[in-house]
């Protein structure tokens, strides 16, 4: 019986062999670090366990293409291409993008409800929320717009803001009181944000809903201003004093390796 030959699959090691000119070049790309900015051709040869004269065949291809270029000092060093790329992969990147693989982690070690928040004029945003095992019901919804005056989110979004452009933000507005514990004199605010700059974080308890206690740090951007607040909400009674400083530390943990991951890409 005669018909069309039947294709097989290429096979995976075949496949790679036949690219493994492009595998080279991305590993002699990962050579590069903070800490090593320039390779020499026998550092390369060194690193992939070829003979130099290939290493300096991948090498060329790879300034060829503008990925690398040689380094008047010797040697080879990233070239404008990769810049160009880089530029391109931080336009990509977001707050949320950057915050929220950080966000879920901190759910999972803590095991609370995680909110991330930005500041529009006198209210504050719920950018992005993880939700814990055991949700609680708050006033942070993914997209709500709350007051600035109450809450460890929207205290630390304030704290950080020139201190007369803060006062003349509170007095701008009606100050909601939302439980007995609700802060509305714009005087005791201002005490309040003074000290969470000087902690660097902020501890709320049933200020915005009642018997919910909240953790927030800021975040910063590359220019090193506040663009937003990491925190976590929980049932006062899970976390206790006894809690409290772990707690308090993890949060400040992920807010500032979100802060370290937009100063790289940008915000």
């Amino acid at each position: 019986m005669t018909g069309r030959k039947s294709e097989k699959a290429t096979p995976v090691g075949q496949y790679r062999e036949r690219n493994s000119t492009a595998d080279r070049a991305l590993d002699i790309l990962g050579l590069f670090s903070q800490d090593k900015l320039s390779l020499s051709g026998q550092e390369v040869a060194t690193a992939l366990g070829t003979a130099r004269s290939t290493a300096y065949r991948y090498l060329q291809s790879l300034v060829g293409g503008g990925f690398l270029e040689e380094d008047p000092q010797g040697g080879f060093r990233l070239g404008l291409r990769v810049l160009e790329l880089a530029r391109l992969a931080r336009r990509g990147y977001g707050l949320s993008e950057i915050a929220l693989p950080l966000m879920r982690e901190l759910c999972t070690e803590v095991g609370e409800t995680v909110l991330l928040t930005r500041r529009a004029g006198g209210a504050a945003i719920c950018v992005e929320r993880c939700e814990a095992e055991h949700p609680v019901r708050i006033s942070y919804e993914r997209g709500s717009v709350l007051p600035a005056n109450a809450g460890a989110s929207a205290l630390a979004l304030l704290a950080w803001l020139p201190e007369q452009e803060c006062r003349e933000l509170l007095e701008a507005q009606r100050l909601q009181r939302f439980t007995a514990r609700t802060m509305t004199d714009v005087d005791d605010l201002m005490e309040r944000l003074a000290q969470i700059r000087q902690d660097g974080f902020t501890v709320s308890r049933g200020e915005l809903d009642a018997d919910i206690l909240g953790i927030a740090a800021p975040i910063r951007g590359s220019s090193g201003g506040v663009v937003a607040a990491l925190s976590i909400a929980a049932l006062e009674h899970r976390v206790p004093d006894r809690r409290l400083d772990e707690v308090v530390a993890a949060v400040r943990r992920a807010a500032e390796l979100i802060s370290g991951q937009l100063a790289v890409v940008g915000d």
